[in-house]
């Protein structure tokens, strides 16, 4: 009997389906035109745009703001500034998803105790992203583990400029106290002194 009522079923439905299709009329093919010409390859494309300038890019007509947060500056009062001191001439492109892998590599050294290697990638990041927050403290971490005592000082310095109250401000203030009671100060303090 169950069978029966399913078989019934199915076959309204096939029913139903058939008579949908019937209403909606015959389908109207449109003859190609075999003997247009085609356009070559070469052929000069129309500009892209909708706008006055032919070849004007439709973006332009979109601006993006591109202007920093509104209390970035007072919340990270020092990642803006430029060491004009530097002899160095070559700029190095800012790409902070490189920035962010070559963190990720470090901390994948860092772990396994190959601290030659972190610094490298720690500061590899830092030319991707100048004044990266999380790459100067670690790279402090692994000055400090390799035994460049005045390089993490500086370089947990540099992350409490950067971000004075960050996720690494505590482990970067008792880092720096635990190098002062050792007597270790940075290279610059130490270039200073006279011997």
């Amino acid at each position: 009997m169950r069978c029966c009522h399913l078989i019934l079923v199915i076959l309204s439905f096939c029913f139903a389906t058939v008579a949908v299709a019937q209403d909606q009329g015959p389908v109207e093919r449109v003859p190609v035109d075999k003997s247009a010409p085609k356009p070559a390859d070469n052929a000069a494309q129309p500009p892209r745009s909708d706008g006055d300038i032919p070849g004007e890019s439709s973006s332009k007509k979109t601006e993006i703001d591109v202007s920093p947060p509104k209390n970035d500056q007072k919340d990270h009062p020092y990642s803006y500034e430029v060491d004009t001191d530097s002899d160095v001439s070559e700029f190095h492109s800012f790409d902070p998803h490189k920035a962010m892998k070559a963190i990720e590599v470090g901390d994948y050294y860092f772990k396994k105790e190959n601290y030659k290697a972190a610094i490298s990638r720690y500061q590899e990041a830092l030319d991707w992203k100048p004044a990266d927050a999380e790459a100067t403290y670690k790279l402090g971490e692994a000055l400090e583990k390799s035994g460049d005592l005045s390089g993490a000082v500086e370089n947990y310095q540099a992350y409490l400029k950067i971000l004075p109250h960050g996720p690494y401000a505590r482990k970067a203030e008792k880092a720096l106290d635990r190098l002062k009671e050792k007597g270790i100060s940075s290279r610059a303090k130490a270039e200073a002194k006279p011997q």
